[in-house]
């Protein structure tokens, strides 16, 4: 008896060292800082493309254009924050270091902008384009030399008076340094029309007259590198929506996929007749000299590589050469892919209805994506009762109704091109995929312009009965209430820009342009789940194995 005991009590003091080792042994976790969760928003992809089938010349030219276009990132610092190196220099965290680099300043742009730097309160409206202390009502009744002009800092005198400095003056160092290397490449350049741009744009950077060279830009057809650079978008001016902020593109265009693009571009004058709006909003003839072209992007910087990254381009903004010549759509191939594989389909499979999850295919996502920067080029630029241009009178929201424009008549596109049989597959597959985009776009906030413009679909969308959300928290799609929704956010938003509609714009931003506590607790989700929210790259020569 004494010996069983013994026996067992051996046994109960093994099995309770044995127990207590393993939890000893179990790793521990620890947990994340807020700015390592920050940067678990972003996962790195390497910007990559074939370079064997580029001339000797070409292989040599890519290095100079990617140095140019790297200082766009200096410049675009300035004008999203001021003074780069005096923040960094004062952040003691490496982490808090990465995530200010990749915002280009101290606020998340994925999160309305909030600052996340202690000690540095909200982002101005106007960035740096303008005195922080500066409002509108200033502005407007001010004496300012080239007030409206898109390519001139505003700034106070030693007696508080405002005044302009054009960015050739505010720039003239580093712009004439890259004046030079755009000359250096235009002599390696074989193609006439890249190396007449090139030139053109080294000229416009001295002066800020860039249209000469935008024209140049839309008369290349045959040009297999290319170069996006200067100051082009005015997102990053949020009080006026006025100021151009410099950011670069490098790009190997794929002339395989781009030939199969390049016959849609014909469509845009019978897309533009059969728009859902009233006649008097479509009077306005689309260019039809536009090039629809397939590219790998091999450097972003500036403007477009801050926070969420560009996958196309729909370009020059220039009014007057839109209707001139039209304009240029850029496809991003490789970007569009990295963001496809790595965020919409993981996304699909959180917020999709598991019985529509086959129709998310890469084919519509390149579709839908080319078709809204297509879209751009549709509806009206001059409002139709004497207000100006529609950016002018609408102002700061000019951009996040354009955008929201360029969406529903994207879809618009497809819709009618897939009706004429000049687009394949399901058209189930391209509404499903809108859908999931939606979810990806919406995570870059509301405060950006294309947020704006998402949630202004999202909730039209959801009103209309084009999506329903199912009790597991997933979305389905109503395909017929989708085409009809789709019609009726067009007449709306066309409508609004040919009137020039300031208020009408502002109530309808202020109703929709916003993210529900529904919303954002499945977006939510997608952030538990370790969905990245975007991308940042690694790029440049070494990345091309150059």
């Amino acid at each position: 008896m004494k010996k069983a005991l013994f026996l067992s009590l051996i046994i109960v003091v093994l099995f309770s060292c044995k127990k207590e080792n393993k939890e000893t042994d179990k790793p521990v976790e620890v947990e994340q800082t807020t700015m390592q969760k920050n940067l678990e928003k972003y996962v790195t992809v390497k910007l990559t493309s074939d370079v064997s089938k580029l001339t000797e010349n070409e292989i040599k030219m890519l290095p100079i254009l990617i140095e140019a276009a790297n200082k766009m990132n200096d410049l675009f610092w300035y004008e999203s924050y001021g003074d780069k190196t005096e923040l960094l220099n004062s952040i003691q965290d490496e982490d808090t270091k990465k995530f200010v680099v990749i915002n280009y300043g101290p606020w998340d742009r994925l999160a309305g902008n909030k600052s996340f730097v202690d000690g540095i309160g909200d982002k101005p409206e106007g960035a740096n384009f303008y005195p922080k202390d500066m409002t509108k009502e200033e502005f407007e009744s001010a004496d300012i030399e080239n007030k409206e002009s898109i390519y001139n800092f505003v700034r106070r005198d030693e007696n508080g008076k405002l005044y302009s400095i054009p960015y050739h003056k505010q720039f003239e160092n580093e712009l004439a340094q890259v004046s030079l290397l755009l000359i250096e490449a235009s002599r390696l350049a074989e193609d006439e029309g890249l190396k007449k741009y090139l030139k053109l744009r080294a000229k416009a950077l001295l002066d800020d007259n860039y249209q000469p060279s935008d024209l140049a830009w839309m008369d290349m057809k045959t040009n297999t590198l290319d170069i996006v650079i200067g100051p082009i978008e005015t997102y990053e001016d949020q009080m006026f929506g006025n100021k151009a902020a410099h950011e670069g593109y490098v790009l190997i265009k794929d002339q395989e996929w781009s030939a199969k693009l390049a016959r849609f571009a014909s469509f845009l004058p019978e897309l533009q007749i059969g728009l859902p709006v009233d006649d008097a909003y479509k009077t306005e003839t689309p260019g039809t000299d536009s090039d629809l072209n397939a590219y790998d992007v091999v450097f972003y910087a500036g403007d477009c590589n801050s926070g969420s990254k560009t996958i196309a381009i729909n370009l020059p903004n220039d009014e007057e050469v839109q209707l001139q010549k039209g304009t240029r759509r850029l496809q991003l191939k490789n970007a569009m892919r990295a963001k496809f594989d790595k965020i919409l389909v993981p996304i699909s499979e959180v917020l999709i209805d598991e019985s529509q999850r086959q129709h998310i295919t890469f084919d519509a996502f390149f579709a839908n994506t080319m078709f809204h920067e297509v879209a751009h080029g549709l509806g009206i630029k001059n409002t139709i009762n004497g207000k100006g241009t529609v950016r002018t009178s609408l102002k700061e929201l000019s951009s996040a109704l354009e955008e929201g424009k360029a969406d529903v008549l994207g879809l618009y596109m497809v819709q009618q091109l897939h009706k004429k049989g000049e687009i394949e597959g399901d058209m189930k597959d391209y509404m499903t995929t809108f859908m999931a985009s939606i979810f990806r776009s919406v995570r870059f906030g509301a405060s950006s312009a294309h947020g704006k413009a998402n949630m202004i679909r999202f909730n039209f969308f959801k009103e209309k009965g084009a999506f329903t959300r199912n009790e597991d928290g997933t979305y389905k799609v109503n395909y017929e209430n989708m085409i009809l929704a789709m019609k009726d956010l067009s007449n709306v938003i066309l409508t609004l820009q040919g009137n020039g509609d300031y208020d009408g714009v502002g109530a309808l931003v202020a109703a929709k342009g916003v993210i529900s506590e529904e919303l954002q607790s499945d977006l939510d989700r997608l952030s538990s789940a370790s969905i990245p929210v975007d991308v940042v790259y690694e790029q440049g020569v070494e990345a091309l194995g150059l």
